[in-house]
């Protein structure tokens, strides 16, 4: 039986109803749980309405533990002001640009993370997210795959030819065009970081794909290591020569304007922002595919729908979004892209990351760390 003096604790933006089964052994009397399964449109977002900020409100005041599921819910100053009795916030993951540790500091707020490498008394059900992987014997990650999966659905037409085959929205048929093959193509990254060069090294082992990449710090030097950490020669990888970089550090000009596939890699920031706007599309061959599973707000949104209406380019695959979930009356979903002389367009609801064992592990450690506020005991993976 929960006590009036039990801890109010929210899981939030549980699509699946995975979360809560993780938290069912704790003690009822020492803290009353309520999940939901909806997400409610961000705070500081310009479309959002002042009922929708206020609903927000409501719904997080009466909690004093939030269990986040990563920036699902972003929490800027403003909304956190507004949440007199909040004392935690468990959020999953490790990065959150959307979050004001800042203010939540001010406010005395504690931020922790989920690394992803299990609890740290042993009461894991499985491997961890971050179970040691050998990277050099075929080790990978969850975006890596999503990301794969996307270019080679994009590519090879699986989606467009499967709408075709089961007259979904257009005339049954059968195939719609030819397809790509990625063999000998180029490869551009925006980002090198580990989800870059893990990506990179599927495109050299697999597809005999060249590689080049462009941030704004990357050097050659950088890129050279990326190779080498996932197990590849600095030079010579793949089908390039001997005395050619593996991963070759160029221009962003370059990048875009002579790369067969661009897939974004890159931190969100307030420096990141737009980072592939107009210019940046416009520099695109009119065969390049456009990947993005790192975030929506790196792409000028407007500048893309505008490219992809005029077909612009052979096709974009986007797991991200500006505003997620995707509104109702969002241009990506009441555009009709199966017309003649639009791009192709791949949409994903953000699944790089949402994998049966990376959330089971998360949730755990968060119900780890749940479990030692209710017993008075220090938080693990304290951010602020």
């Amino acid at each position: 039986m929960t006590s009036p003096n039990s801890i109010k604790f929210a899981i939030l933006d549980d699509y699946h109803g995975f979360a809560a089964s993780h938290f069912s052994d704790l003690d009822k009397s020492k803290v009353s749980i309520t999940t939901f399964n909806d997400t409610l449109p961000a705070y500081s977002h310009s479309a959002t309405s002042d009922a929708d900020r206020k609903a927000l409100v409501d719904r997080l005041k009466p909690f004093s533990v939030i269990s986040t599921m990563r920036e699902r819910t972003p929490l800027p100053g403003d909304l956190l002001r507004q949440l007199p009795n909040l004392k935690v916030i468990l959020a999953t993951g490790t990065q959150f640009e959307t979050f004001d540790l800042k203010t939540a500091k001010e406010l005395g707020i504690k931020v922790c993370a989920a690394p992803g490498k299990g609890r740290t008394d042993g009461k894991s059900s499985g491997p961890s997210a971050r179970a040691k992987i050998d990277i050099k014997k075929g080790g990978g990650h969850a975006t890596t795959q999503h990301g794969w999966a996307l270019i080679l659905a994009l590519a090879r037409n699986v989606a467009a030819d499967d709408a075709r085959i089961k007259g979904k929205g257009v005339k049954p048929g059968w195939q719609t065009e030819l397809a790509i093959g990625l063999q000998g193509k180029t490869l551009g990254l925006v980002g090198l970081g580990r989800l870059g060069a893990l990506t990179a090294r599927v495109g050299v082992l697999a597809w005999g794909m060249k590689v080049i990449a462009w941030s704004e710090n990357l050097t050659q030097e950088k890129a050279d290591k990326q190779a080498e950490d996932v197990g590849l020669p600095a030079n010579g990888g793949g089908i390039v020569g001997e005395n050619e970089k593996t991963f070759k550090a160029v221009s962003k000009e370059e990048v875009f304007k002579t790369a067969d596939v661009v897939s974004l890699h890159y931190v969100l920031s307030a420096r990141s922002r737009g980072i592939v706007g107009a210019k940046e599309l416009g520099w695109l061959k009119d065969s390049a595919l456009l990947i993005n599973t790192s975030r929506g707000p790196l792409i000028d949104e407007e500048a893309l729908l505008k490219t992809l209406k005029e077909g612009r380019i052979r096709g974009a695959a986007l797991d991200v979004f500006e505003i997620e979930p995707l509104p109702a009356n969002s241009q990506w979903r009441t555009e009709d892209w199966d017309v003649e002389g639009k791009s192709r367009v791949l949409l994903s609801p953000h699944m790089g990351y949402v994998e049966e064992g990376t959330l089971s592990t998360w949730y755990e450690e968060t119900a780890e760390n749940l479990e030692r506020y209710l017993d008075g005991k220090d938080l693990l993976h304290i951010l602020v």
